[in-house]
């Protein structure tokens, strides 16, 4: 065997396999599509289940693929050991009934040893231990030598996961040398030391597992191997480890050359750069295929790896943002197997410059709370109300806490901490809980049976149906009388069902003697369409004609939204740039609301400019062409798509002009002009590089000018002007007016403060040189009481000031303290802390100025008397 790069490797396989007529696919998304199991891909036949279960026609039989996956469970363990990696990259040659063991045992050995030219004696291969027909297969017809064969039992050589398809697995051993070996007399296949590493699986999907261990033989059999890439690699250029093969390597190299350090030399330096490596690896697919960082789910498992890796660079001594340029090498490592790498480069490498830099923002703050917490700790454990504070208020990821504990010994009370954070997350879930109707969209394991609905929306607002199904609370039912609330599947339906973040349809389903009002329409993964509705009057069965009838007036207005919405992705590009991606979108009867990338506000003129490029679109009456073609085809025409899905063969693609060209199941316009007139009511920031604008268009926008002439028209009576014009003459006049008034104010507080000074220092006590004054107010500004320690503190330089101010019902102190007190030990924040804790209160501040709330308003005299004999045990 030779040498041979990663890259290399991976096209050699793809191409071996297409010889071998399979259809190469390209990787899918990261993003598991209609697979609530998985929070990211983790195999190469991950995606490919419902081919495999055959809910889902594969494009051919016999496919090949290179897929990128993701795995977290042992993040704990990336970098602290060189084996172990979130990201990598599985090679597999998959057969959906096609080929069989036989010809993929064949193709198996033949690309080993003549493609890669492995030798022959140092490859093994493991069986399952009851599968005679594959040992004869690999011994008798691809010619393996029989002592090269090791049965193994069901744990290593048996695929199955519980109820379903499952197999016997056959495995493919590189014998890496003596130099690998434990010593061990019995060492060989199978043994955990490192002289035989298992690189390509091949699984024989050929049973069917009943869920009691009874196991029939399935008509069909399907092929499923996995080989990683990376692993393969080590094996072609003779590395311990994937942090050695020439892709990481030069991403480590750059890692290096940023810190100023060698790999290799220093064990506590290797794991920092092996974590960053892998880290930014992750987090640069991930981003590619759409995923931002959140709080929660795959956007957090995002969140956590970028502050891992940031928070590795901080322990290099790297002081500034440098993730993003590390990003550039894993691009530029990638870019030949997977172009969108190159193509959303820059997007890419803002996220994680936005995200790295908010993560060290807090970070500081995040270990100086930390550090206070472990010193404050008299035992090995840190309790789970403090990670959790440190979490939920400061944005310190518990996963980090944990492993910063960990390098001192020490551990958070895990337990306390789930519990907090479960109670937060009810309180959530129960403020947005939906009502019955929905149990069955949310939580049923019941699975209609029924065949897709056919849908006539885009050409017919109304058509002759037939009742296929009926749901009511959460159950199938055979038929439902009036009022009640159900669920309704027709064979065919003119509603849309919410779909790309247009709202489903609402309207009525009616014959003779029944009458149902539908308030919403969705669909289900196998695209049956499924109507919320409440019976009106009279009573349906199954198999009852019925006429669907869309409200034209609401889809009219969702339609004008949802062209609009396109118009405005386009305008954004144009004035913002290309990195301008579409983050979510809700289209409905009263607004327009996009989310997209983006890392500042807009200023008023880009609003204005964006607006003015979509109405002038608008105007220009264009008429919108709608068609269906192939997803090369709508490539070529420079089609946007939503970023990070997957889309099939068949695109529907909505062209206005050249102006904007998008995949898109939606229902639209015929004409812009039908719009009306488009107006942006507001942009804001609704997460790290995602910002959001709200826009309303045709009658709402006509209702949004009539609610702005009101207002104005209120204004008017109120500046008592006479016309439109007067208004910012008045309001500038009203302003001067005020700030006039606020002048004299000031100089009258500041007068009326020298007076409540002189009072105070007469009255002011004194402890070994440190003068007290401690004094309770009513009803007074915070501002009055700054001013006076100010006042104070400008009279001598050794006060301690305490004031508490009560108004309805509430109550805060204010402690400030003179630079020569500070140096005594007393620090206002400690100070405020502990005397507020008399009254039920908390609070804190800097050294020389701290506040805190008090709670209990009733003892906040006796905390006023206690401050003093507290001040003096401190002198």
């Amino acid at each position: 065997m030779k040498w041979t790069r990663l890259n290399e490797i991976r096209e050699k396989f793809l191409r071996f396999f297409e010889s071998k007529d399979h259809l190469i696919l390209p990787s899918f998304s990261l993003i598991p599509k209609d697979d609530n199991s998985l929070l990211l891909i983790n195999s190469g036949m991950a995606p490919m289940k419902k081919y495999f279960t055959g809910e889902v026609t594969p494009p051919k039989k016999r496919v090949t693929t290179c897929q990128k996956c993701i795995r977290t469970p042992d993040i704990e363990s990336v970098g602290i050991t060189a084996r172990h990696g979130t990201y990598f990259e599985m090679l597999g040659c998959f057969s959906f009934g096609d080929y069989f063991k036989k010809e993929v045992t064949k193709w198996a050995w033949e690309f080993c040893t003549e493609v890669l030219e492995l030798p022959k004696e140092r490859l093994f291969i493991s069986i399952y231990q009851d599968d005679d027909e594959t040992f004869d297969i690999w011994t008798k017809e691809v010619g393996v030598d029989p002592s090269h064969i090791v049965r193994l039992g069901k744990a290593d050589n048996f695929w199955e996961h519980g109820k379903g398809p499952c197999g016997p697995c056959s495995e493919i051993y590189f014998d890496r040398g003596e130099k690998y070996s434990c010593g061990s007399k019995t060492c060989g296949v199978g043994c955990d030391c490192d002289r035989y590493i298992e690189f390509w699986n091949l699984v024989f999907t050929q049973f069917e597992n009943d869920g009691n261990n009874n196991y029939k033989r399935l008509a069909h059999p399907n092929i499923d191997t996995g080989m990683g890439l990376e692993r393969l690699a080590c094996i072609m250029q003779d590395v311990d480890n994937i942090f050695l093969v020439d892709t990481v390597q030069n991403i480590i190299k750059k890692v290096c050359k940023i810190a100023n350090v060698n790999y290799g030399e220093n064990n506590k330096i290797d794991t920092s750069i092996r974590i960053i490596t892998d880290h930014i690896r992750s987090t640069t697919f991930m981003i590619s295929d759409g995923i931002m960082p959140s709080n929660e789910g795959r956007g957090y498992v995002l969140k956590r790896l970028l502050r891992r890796a940031a928070r590795h660079g901080k322990l290099l001594s790297i002081s500034r943002p440098f993730l993003s340029e590390v990003c550039e090498s894993v691009i530029e490592e990638n870019k030949s197997a997977y172009p969108i790498l190159k193509e959303k480069s820059e997007f890419i490498k803002k996220v994680i410059r936005v995200e790295e830099e908010n993560f060290l923002k807090t970070i500081d703050q995040g270990l100086l709370l930390l550090d206070e917490i472990i010193k404050k700790s008299n035992g090995k454990i840190i309790s789970g109300d403090d990670a959790f504070k440190l979490n939920d208020t400061y944005g310190f990821p518990i996963d980090l806490t944990k492993e910063i504990l960990e390098e001192k010994n020490m551990k958070v009370d895990e337990e306390r901490f789930k519990e907090l954070l479960n109670e937060q997350k009810t309180k959530a879930r129960n403020a947005r809980q939906n009502a019955g109707e929905d149990a069955w969209e949310k939580n049923s394991d019941e699975k209609l049976n029924i065949p897709k609905t056919n849908f006539c929306g885009y050409t017919s607002k109304k058509c002759t149906s037939k009742v296929i199904a009926i749901i009511k609370d959460g159950k199938t039912v055979n038929k439902a009388k009036m009022g009640d609330k159900v669920i309704i599947a027709l064979d065919t339906t003119p509603f849309y069902a919410r779909s790309g973040g247009q709202v489903g349809d609402i309207g009525i389903l009616k014959n003779d003697s029944l009458s149902i009002s539908v308030f919403d329409t969705y669909k289900d993964p196998s695209s049956v369409y499924l109507h919320k509705a409440k019976i009106i009057s009279g009573e349906v069965s199954i198999n009852d004609e019925v006429i669907a009838e869309i409200d034209t007036d609401f889809r009219a207005s969702v339609t004008r939204n949802h062209t609009a919405a396109h118009l405005l992705q386009a305008a954004l590009r144009k004035v913002l740039g290309n990195h301008v991606e579409q983050a979510g979108q809700l289209v409905n009867e009263n607004e327009v609301r996009f989310d997209f990338t983006h890392f500042s506000a807009l200023t008023n003129e880009e609003l204005a400019c964006v607006e003015k490029l979509v109405n002038e679109e608008i105007l220009k009456a264009i008429p919108l062409e709608v068609r269906e073609m192939p997803i090369s085809e709508a490539k070529k025409m420079g089609a946007m798509a939503l970023f990070g899905e997957k889309y099939g063969d068949i695109v529907r693609v909505v062209k206005i002009n050249d102006f904007s060209i998008e995949l898109c199941g939606g229902t639209h316009v015929k004409n812009t002009s039908e719009i009306g007139l488009f107006k942006i009511t507001s942009e804001s920031s609704i997460a790290s590089g995602v910002r959001r604008i709200v826009a309303v268009t045709g009658l709402n926008l006509l209702n949004l000018l009539t609610d702005y002439s009101q207002k104005i028209h209120a204004v008017l009576n109120d500046l008592k002007a006479s016309s439109t014009n007067d208004i910012e003459k008045n309001c500038k006049q009203i302003v001067l007016d005020s700030k006039e008034k606020d002048k004299k104010i000031d100089k009258l507080l500041a007068k009326i403060a020298n007076f409540e000074v002189n009072e105070l220092l007469s009255s002011c006590k004194e402890i070994n040189g440190t003068k007290i004054i401690i004094k309770k107010y009513s009803n007074e500004s915070t501002e009055f009481l700054k001013t006076l320690c100010d006042q104070i503190k400008d009279k001598s330089n050794n006060f301690v000031i305490i004031f508490s101010n009560v108004e309805k019902e509430k109550a805060i102190l204010i402690v400030s303290a003179c630079e020569d007190v500070i140096s005594k030990n007393l620090h206002a924040g400690k100070l405020v802390k502990e005397i507020a804790a008399l009254a039920g209160g908390n609070g804190g501040g800097k050294p020389n100025f701290a506040t805190a709330g008090i709670k209990n308003v009733d003892k906040l005299d006796l905390a006023l008397k206690n401050a003093f004999d507290i001040i003096s045990k401190k002198l």
